[in-house]
């Protein structure tokens, strides 16, 4: 069976389907029986000479019944829980299993069929996608994937991004335990997290961020006050004292836009001892420099090759507001708020296919004596794979107090650092 004969047969059933009123979604006994028939009404045309006939009949019906009352070819892989992300691209469906290798999907698709399945998603949510709002981010599936896509005109085809939700709920602990950190950094980050310092977690796409910034979160003392903002909301990590919040696009008459600035605006008048922004990419950063120094704790992610990178990419990201304000005005201000910055990378082992995701450096940010950044490694590795290690130094004074301040016992972070190296 050709692609343009299958494409056809499902426009005719999908407009003979509107004509009678059934809803697919409940009335899946009717619409294969409708769907039975022009099939068949089709093989006794195409041995008239009418068209080339189908080699399975009953398989063409099959694949009907999953395209019309469902979400096509996508519908198999969005109920696998071993499936982490499916890319979509016109006619073409991919997917990244948890385990790291990339496959294509076994059963064929069609550009439309494909938008069909995104357009049911996309209705599941409040956002929309159409000629004049060719790009959207929603939460669908009950708040358990991401979906990104894009088409024409901005796009050349029909490109979608799935990303399950597989690995948001990860602490410190099972971080030490699948090898992305080692147990005297974890120790470290959890004093660090209760202390309220500001802390950047960086690193390229897929490298395991907002996991990483859901472990960070879960460490956080509950009588503190966490307000995360973002884009799509991502982080699910339950909060005692605190809420999360959600940016929203315009509505159809251009109003009622949210932006990811205003959330973080308006959450410094909700008095946070943390506020948590899942994603830095633009706008939202210049509101940072106001909250570091509204005296509460940070935490973000950003993309970035490195931990330097990151702090520069901070920078940028504020600069791109557009408030007129000098580039080493914002460079100090972060430079001065900014306590560590940890970066994640991410390989495929070739031995199993798998991914490996871990911390490369945790590093801290020291006083400059010039407008830049300066900083101490706390904690690196020297490649992927190999181990996540302490290099002795410890924060700027004013951060190793606050840490310190929280163990108790008349503990010193570097008794607790030693202590911990020791036993791992």
């Amino acid at each position: 069976m050709t692609t343009d004969v299958y494409e056809s047969l499902r426009r005719e059933v999908l407009a003979r389907i509107d004509g009678t009123g059934l809803d697919p979604a409940s009335h899946g006994d009717a619409v294969r029986s409708l769907l039975e028939a022009t099939v068949d009404e089709y093989q006794q045309s195409a041995h008239l000479g009418g068209g080339r006939s189908l080699a399975d009949p009953e398989a063409t019906v099959n694949r009907l019944v999953m395209s019309v009352t469902g979400k096509g070819p996508l519908a198999q892989l969005l109920e696998r829980d071993d499936v982490e992300e499916i890319f979509v691209e016109g006619d073409k469906i991919t997917y990244l299993e948890a385990g790291g290798s990339l496959r294509s999907s076994s059963l064929p698709s069609t550009e439309d069929e494909n938008r069909q399945a995104i357009d049911l998603l996309i209705a599941e949510t409040d956002r929309r996608l159409d000629a004049s709002n060719p790009m959207a981010q929603a939460r669908i599936l009950g708040g358990t994937a991401r979906l990104t896509v894009v088409i024409p005109p901005v796009g050349d085809h029909l490109s979608a991004t799935i990303r399950r939700y597989a690995l948001r709920r990860q602490t410190l602990d099972s971080l030490v335990s699948l090898g992305s950190i080692s147990k005297p950094a974890a120790a470290f980050l959890t004093a660090a997290m209760a202390s309220s310092a500001s802390v950047i977690v960086s690193g390229p796409p897929g490298a395991g961020k907002t996991s990483f910034l859901s472990a960070l979160i879960n460490t956080v003392p509950i009588e503190h006050c966490i307000r995360a903002c973002e884009e799509v909301r991502e982080l699910h990590v339950p909060l005692i004292h605190g809420s999360y919040y959600e940016a929203r696009p315009p509505s159809l008459d251009g109003s009622g836009e949210i932006s990811l600035r205003d959330l973080v605006k308006v959450t410094l008048a909700m008095r946070p001892d943390l506020i948590v922004v899942g994603e830095v990419r633009g706008a939202e950063a210049f509101e940072l420099t106001r909250a570091v120094n509204a005296g509460c704790g940070l935490a973000c992610t950003i993309h970035a090759n490195s931990a330097a990178d990151a702090l520069e990419a901070l920078v940028n990201a504020a600069l791109m507001a557009g408030e007129n304000i000098p580039e080493r005005v914002v460079r100090k201000v972060f430079s001065s708020s900014i306590d560590l910055v940890v970066h994640l990378d991410r390989t495929v082992d070739p031995r199993d296919d798998t991914i490996v995701r871990q911390a490369m450096e945790i590093r801290a940010v020291v006083p400059a004596l010039h407008d830049d950044f300066s900083s101490e490694p706390i904690f690196t590795r020297s490649r992927l794979g190999a181990p996540l290690e302490w290099t002795g130094a410890l924060p700027p004074g004013d951060l190793t107090e606050r840490m310190e301040k929280g163990l108790g016992g008349g503990l010193t972070l570097r008794s607790l650092l030693e202590e911990e190296s020791v036993s791992w």
